[in-house]
């Protein structure tokens, strides 16, 4: 879920920074501003009721193992990415309308550059260092999720684990999950400080 919201909203967020002022823009920002609206709990009442009850594409709860499982995560990914698409999609916008308006843009569409080249190579490099410092917190954000979606959608992980620990006031399981939270966002971090390096070259880690 974490890896298709971040790269709908990347993909999403550049398309509009390119159009930007359009109608298509406009009429974008406007439904971003609804999406983030919305409780994830109606995203996941309206999938279950609409693509699993109504149009009965896709099963409403459950879990197999194997290749059946596949189709049994389709919803809750839906849903997931649906949910998070509004905000994600609005912050990476502002970002790379920022780098868009920079000189080197400029520069770089005066030399004859096309204008995917533009986006690509020079915008998108550019607006990597906020977009990695955001992940950690993605996340935090992606593990408090899979708890209500893992419930709604009866699969098993992490989410039930959490809400019997807290029903039978397991403090020790409770303390567990705090500490693979932490551990999870220290962990981000230091990839994304990693990362910092590989995207630009002027930053030194020691």
């Amino acid at each position: 879920i974490f890896l298709a919201t971040l790269l709908c909203n990347i993909a999403a967020a550049l398309y509009l920074a390119a159009r930007r002022g359009s109608s298509l823009d406009r009429m974008a920002q406007t439904g971003c501003v609804l999406l983030m609206s919305v409780s994830s709990l109606i995203y996941i009442i309206a999938g279950q009721f609409l693509l699993g009850k109504q149009l009965r594409l896709l099963p409403v709860s459950g879990f197999l193992p194997g290749l059946s499982m596949l189709r049994f995560l389709l919803l809750p990914v839906l849903v997931g990415v649906l949910s998070g698409i509004g905000g994600g999609t609005r912050f990476y916008r502002t970002l790379f309308l920022e780098e868009i308006n920079r000189d080197y843009v400029r520069s770089a569409r005066a030399k004859g550059l096309s204008e995917n080249r533009v986006l690509f190579v020079h915008v998108l490099k550019n607006a990597m260092i906020p977009i990695l410092t955001n992940v950690p917190i993605q996340l935090l954000m992606l593990i408090m999720g899979n708890l209500l979606l893992e419930n709604f959608f009866g699969i098993p992980g992490l989410g039930g684990f959490t809400i019997n620990a807290v029903a039978s006031q397991d403090f020790a399981a409770l303390k567990a999950m705090v500490f693979l939270g932490a551990l999870l966002f220290m962990t981000g971090t230091m990839l994304a400080d990693i990362c910092y390096a590989v995207v630009d070259p002027r930053i030194r880690l020691e």
